[in-house]
């Protein structure tokens, strides 16, 4: 009984956030450890149903990049790699959207239908709802920066009960272009400012953002993360991270949050609990 009583005790606890949070849209950006393994797969999708029943909107972008590199290699196709962004030639494009837009997204959105979501799988080719252009072509070709979301079409499937799954792959201006790579973690952001998301998610191999004694700093501010950067505590694959959460708060976001992937049920905790598991990044 004792047991029953303290599951209670758990879903109450998570009454005030559930009501703070319902009908807002939260977007997660869903990559690393979290999108290998298929038990956190399950778990995954566990979060988003439970998250989608009690009334949050959720949107998913998602990366792809280690299968990418695995298909590349197993077609002995040269990848490389520039200040960590990948060199997408025309040949390198054609896998990335294969992987990302016919393989991965498909696979998240069939995995949140088995578990009883209505989730659809686009990238930004459909209705060209993502822009972009080129980053620097000579440098890294294909890979694009963006130009333009175009928040009504994320919003009107939102609007009718579906869970956007989407490919970080923008369309180009001319007509036939082969389109552009994205970084993932940017394009969260660009699609969380521009459909009005509260809350950012991104999932990552990390427990947070860590001080240099590695342990986590629970709650930051733009300034914070500027000086931490600086320093240098901020380094390496965690500053793409924190630049895609500045540009989610900048562009009006509340709050942006960098969770371990690895840990099960780590969204449900952070959004339903006091402490949270991550690092939260506050204006």
């Amino acid at each position: 009984m004792q047991a029953k009583i303290e599951t209670v005790k758990t879903l109450l606890d998570a009454l005030p956030f559930i009501k703070e949070f319902r009908k807002e849209i939260v977007v997660i950006k869903y990559g690393g450890s979290a999108q290998s393994s298929p038990e956190l797969k399950e778990k995954f999708a566990e979060d988003i149903l439970l998250m989608y029943l009690v009334g949050i909107k959720p949107v998913i972008v998602h990366g792809g990049g280690k299968k990418i590199t695995d298909m590349l290699d197993a077609l002995k196709i040269a990848t490389e790699f520039i200040d960590g962004q990948r060199v997408t030639t025309e040949d390198t494009m054609r896998i990335v959207e294969m992987i990302l837009s016919g393989e991965i997204n498909k696979e998240i959105a069939s995995l949140l239908n088995s578990h009883g979501a209505k989730a659809i799988g686009i990238s930004g080719k459909d209705a060209h709802f993502i822009k972009a252009k080129p980053k620097d072509f000579g440098k890294w070709g294909f890979t694009g920066n963006i130009t333009e979301v175009k928040e009504e079409v994320v919003l009107n499937l939102i609007k009718e009960g579906f869970i956007p799954v989407i490919a970080p792959i923008a369309a180009g201006e001319e007509m036939g272009h082969p389109g552009y790579n994205i970084n993932a973690d940017l394009c969260a952001s660009y699609v969380a400012k521009s459909i009005g998301a509260n809350k950012i998610i991104f999932l990552t191999d990390t427990p947070g953002v860590l001080d240099k004694e590695k342990k986590l700093l629970s709650t930051l501010t733009k300034d914070e993360v500027e000086n931490l950067k600086a320093d240098g505590t901020i380094h390496g694959g965690m500053v793409p991270k924190v630049d895609a959460c500045l540009e989610a708060i900048d562009g009006g976001v509340h709050k942006a949050h960098i969770i371990d992937g690895r840990l099960e049920h780590s969204m449900l905790l952070e959004l339903f609990t006091s402490e949270g598991v991550g690092t939260q990044i506050v204006k």
